[in-house]
């Protein structure tokens, strides 16, 4: 991989992104497996004449679980926050507290050369923001939201009360997040409230599922998953849950929309497939980073790939197609 074109997708995620200025404290978390980013992520920090620290551990069991103790204390410390890890961290209680003390946080899940390269990380990230700030914004208007698709989704959730959530790859004022490459708006839905099934037939980013091969379908009462069927990705999904033995793994606990149109496929590279343009997904676990007030152990998220979203009647997206821009 040529190194010229990592160091400017790596200035891309520093400066456009993290906004990092000079003299800031830059904190760059990683582990082993995707460490030979962060390195590239850290020059470019450094470049910026930044104060740099990079901080490894072990690559997390699963997405959501927290940080070692020294890392979650290093956060503390920092303005900037950058996360090139396995595993995502970004529903852990060590990036709540830090984002509470102000910093500016920017998750990069399973990241690799070939993605600071091509792909999502050049989009036009201020070009999109507006948009990514309306869907967000709509969100917080609402108060029930139905998704459908061709494949037989069709669920309502409720969202009375809640704020949506904009993360549009850019992440400039204290206590932002955002994550790459995403350009993503969600909203955390009221516990209990969403029924309804949901037929997953785009990708699984999380717990090494990746592009569907073949649809998973979940009932859902009362705001919690009761049925989980399908193949092997389904049988995965049950196993993990079965392992926690915890209610709140079954959490509906994110309503989202990807944004990015440098993302036009799911091609299983995890942060693409979160932000493939038109989709709808789920998250299933923590919502309490995202508004809402649930914690578990761990946190995953599922995507459709042809789906109508209203809100209050309102089509915001047709077939996977937005409406109002």
């Amino acid at each position: 991989m040529d190194s010229v074109q990592e160091m400017k997708g790596a200035s891309i995620v520093v400066e456009t992104c993290a906004a990092v200025e000079p003299g800031e404290d830059v904190l760059v978390v990683t582990d082993w497996k995707v460490a030979d980013v962060a390195e590239r992520v850290a020059a470019a920090a450094n470049e910026r004449d930044a104060n740099v620290t990079m901080t490894m551990m072990d690559p997390r069991e699963y997405d959501g679980n927290e940080p070692e103790e020294t890392v979650a204390a290093a956060m503390m410390e920092a303005d900037v926050i950058i996360t090139p890890v396995h595993r995502s961290i970004t529903h852990s209680s060590a990036v709540a507290a830090a984002k509470d003390e102000g910093a500016r946080v920017v998750s990069m899940v399973k990241f690799t050369g070939e993605q600071l390269v091509r792909g999502g990380l050049y989009a036009d990230y201020e070009g999109m923001r507006p948009y990514c700030e309306e869907m967000a914004e709509k969100f917080s208007e609402a108060s029930e939201a139905r998704i459908t698709s061709p494949q037989g989704t069709d669920v309502t959730v409720g969202l009375e009360g809640r704020d949506g959530n904009a993360h549009p790859g850019i992440a400039d004022e204290p206590g932002e997040f955002t994550a790459l490459v995403h350009i993503e708006a969600n909203i955390a839905p009221v516990e209990g409230t969403t029924n309804g099934t949901v037929v997953f037939d785009g990708a699984i980013p999380n717990l090494d599922i990746g592009v569907l091969e073949s649809p998973v379908e979940m009932e859902i009462e009362d705001g919690s998953v009761t049925s989980v069927e399908g193949g092997a990705e389904a049988q995965r999904i049950a196993d993990v849950w079965e392992e926690h033995d915890d209610p709140a793994v079954y959490n509906i606990a994110q309503l989202a929309v990807g944004m990015n149109p440098e993302c036009p496929e799911f091609n299983g590279w995890f942060s693409n497939d979160h932000g493939r343009y038109g989709n709808v997904h789920f998250g299933i676990g923590t919502s309490s980073n995202l508004g809402g007030t649930t914690r578990a152990p761990v946190h995953f998220d599922a995507m459709m790939a042809e789906p109508t979203l209203e809100l209050d009647g309102e089509v915001v997206l047709d077939d996977g197609e937005f409406t109002f821009f």
